[in-house]
C-alpha cells in the first residue's frame, strides 16, 4: 500500500510504500515531547515530495538520527538513520499520515530514554 503524509501546513509532503500494522511508542526526551508514534521502514521505501530546503533538522544525544521537522508548523513527521547493520531507514511518525487508522495499529512500548 502506498501512504502519502505531510506536515500540518503541507510544506513538507512524504509517501511511504509498505503496510503499517504496527508503531513504536517511545518514551525518550524528544518523542515523550512531541507525541509521535513511529513506524520505521527502509529508506527506499520512502519518497519526500517536497524540496529538502523545506526540512529543518534537530539532533540530539549521539547525533545518529536526524529528526526532521517543519520551520513553519513545526511539526516532525519522519526522521532519517542507519540501522545498526548501516541500512538506511525512515522514522515515520504515523500519526502524520491521515489514512492510517491509528486504532487498528499495534502499538509497542520502546525504552528509548535508556538507549
Amino acid at each position: 500500500m502506498l501512504y502519502e503524509g505531510s506536515c500540518h501546513c503541507g510544506k513538507i509532503e512524504f509517501e511511504v510504500e509498505g503496510e503499517l500494522t504496527s508503531a513504536l511508542d517511545c518514551n525518550c526526551s524528544l518523542c515523550r515531547r512531541r507525541g509521535g508514534l513511529l513506524a520505521f521502514v527502509p529508506r527506499d521505501k520512502f519518497t519526500l515530495k517536497t524540496p529538502r530546503e523545506n526540512l529543518s533538522t534537530y539532533t540530539f544525544n549521539t547525533h545518529t538520527i536526524q529528526h526532521r521537522f517543519c520551520g513553519t508548523c513545526g511539526i516532525a513527521p519522519f526522521a532519517e538513520a542507519k540501522m545498526p547493520d548501516g541500512a538506511e531507514m525512515a522514522c515515520i511518525n504515523v500519526r502524520c499520515i491521515p489514512a492510517v487508522d491509528l486504532a487498528s495499529l499495534e502499538i509497542q512500548p520502546w525504552d528509548g530514554q535508556s538507549h
